[in-house]
């Protein structure tokens, strides 16, 4: 359990620690606004595409194995972004690493559902959500201070030894005890899906910092049909990237939906939170990982408990119950103004992550205890999808809906940290994070209606 909480806090803590360096990397390297937001993107994007098709690489050679090779890539591309020079190298190598976290979620899930009984998984996804957390927590710590006093290589640097550790305790503690199963790969999935995307995700970056113009369009558009096209190619599929005949099983359906409008959401809002704190507030990076690191603290201490209230209660209410929490967090969110309290911004903080707390580990119990144990690593790829869709859409979805009370691309200079706002227009910027976090708050709500709908079957307790 150990091991795989590793996995999981080395890409929590590369989730957290890049946002405050985004200002400092667009500066050293010389590169665009754009591009210095597709060192985001674009690492999100690869998770997406890849998540279930190297879940499959694990039950075809092993999960473990799998997991193993895991770390190893996203060590390697650790290194790769630690001494990237231009814009295409280091968005580059945020694509290696891509591939390394999604070796590592793919399979996490299941390895988990291989070494616990059933009833005892809820416990085992508190785990992983406290090391989620704990991993946030030392990714906004290590952030702050690393952009600040040192420089963002090192930023990348910190995963290299905690990748190795990590690779050397897998080796010695974990094994594969499921049979090899052979699977065949979905390439006409992939390549539609992930073209589609990006289509979708170019349109949505490019709009944020600029006006709507034909080829913005082109992309879109663009975007849209490879999407449909890829459901089309998914339901002639024997073995297809998103398996949809997952969506027959009652539970499953609002399981996956309210993993992805949780990760639409609430992903981007750290991103939000920042960008209030750096842009309208004026604060430094280690000043404001400071003022959110409670938040994840407590998130962190609560997960294992949430996870023991799965196992007791089953996981529609502390899903539902967590979603709800997130609720209360983007309300408080919504209060923040270019002059109200920071605890304003430290409790909304604390508030997110219990909720998250909550519902991380029910929803994967609901999923993994849904699936058939001979597709539990189909089962854990597609959760990890649906939740990475949701997360590279917050992203987009945030700067849209922020960027509306000011020029767009002055907007856009700040969501990356690399303009202040003063007087009135600091002010006129604060209403739009408010839109933001309202368009949040309605997402989660949406969310929460779908998890408590679970409730309403015969399986409500799985």
């Amino acid at each position: 359990m150990l091991v795989v909480m590793i996995g999981v806090l080395i890409s929590a803590v590369d989730g957290t620690i890049v946002v405050l360096a985004l200002p400092a990397i667009e500066e050293d390297l010389k590169i665009t606004l754009s591009s210095v937001t597709w060192v985001v993107v674009g690492y999100l994007l690869v998770v997406t595409v890849l998540s279930t098709q190297l879940g499959r690489f694990g039950d075809m050679f092993g999960r473990v194995r799998m997991y193993k090779a895991g770390f190893l890539v996203f060590t390697v591309g650790s290194v790769l972004c630690a001494v990237a020079w231009n814009a295409p190298s280091i968005i580059g190598a945020r694509v290696v690493q891509g591939v390394g976290a999604a070796l590592i979620a793919a399979n996490s899930g299941a390895i988990i559902s291989e070494l616990y009984p059933p009833q005892e998984r809820g416990r085992a996804y508190g785990y992983n959500a406290f090391g989620f957390s704990f991993g946030s927590v030392l990714g906004v710590l290590a952030g702050g201070v690393m952009v600040t006093y040192v420089s963002w290589q090192w930023i990348f640097w910190v995963n290299v030894p905690i990748g190795i550790v990590a690779l050397v305790l897998a080796h010695r503690v974990l094994r594969d005890t499921a049979e090899r199963q052979s699977r065949k790969f979905d390439f006409a999935g992939m390549i539609t899906l992930g073209l589609g995307l990006f289509g979708v995700l170019w349109a949505m970056t490019g709009l944020a910092s600029g006006p709507l113009d034909g080829t913005l369009i082109g992309y879109l558009v663009g975007g849209i049909v490879l999407l449909v096209a890829f459901v089309v190619v998914e339901l002639k599929q024997q073995e297809p990237t998103l398996d949809l005949s997952l969506f027959r099983i009652p539970t499953m359906t609002p399981s996956l939906l309210a993993s992805l409008l949780q990760g639409v959401g609430s992903f981007a809002v750290l991103f939000l939170v920042i960008m209030y704190l750096q842009g309208t507030r004026g604060m430094d990076p280690i000043d404001a990982s400071l003022l959110l690191l409670p938040g994840y603290v407590i998130g962190a201490v609560v997960g294992p408990y949430a996870g023991k209230l799965t196992d007791k209660l089953g996981s529609v209410v502390p899903a539902t119950m967590g979603l709800g929490i997130s609720v209360v967090a983007m309300a408080i969110f919504a209060q923040q103004t270019a002059t109200s309290s920071l605890w304003l911004t430290a409790i909304g903080n604390l508030v997110m992550m219990i909720g998250g707390s909550f519902f991380f580990p029910a929803n994967s119990t609901a999923v993994m205890k849904a699936a058939p144990p001979e597709r539990l690593g189909i089962a854990s790829g597609v959760l990890r999808t649906f939740s990475s869709i949701g997360m590279v859409f917050s992203f987009t979805t945030a700067m849209l809906v922020a960027s509306h009370s000011i020029p767009r691309n002055l907007a856009f200079a700040i969501f990356v940290g690399t303009n202040k706002l003063d007087g009135d227009l600091a002010s006129a910027f604060a209403h739009g994070l408010k839109a933001a976090f309202y368009t949040m708050m309605g997402i989660m709500i949406l969310a929460a209606i779908l998890s408590a709908l679970r409730g309403t079957g015969r399986k409500a307790r799985a």
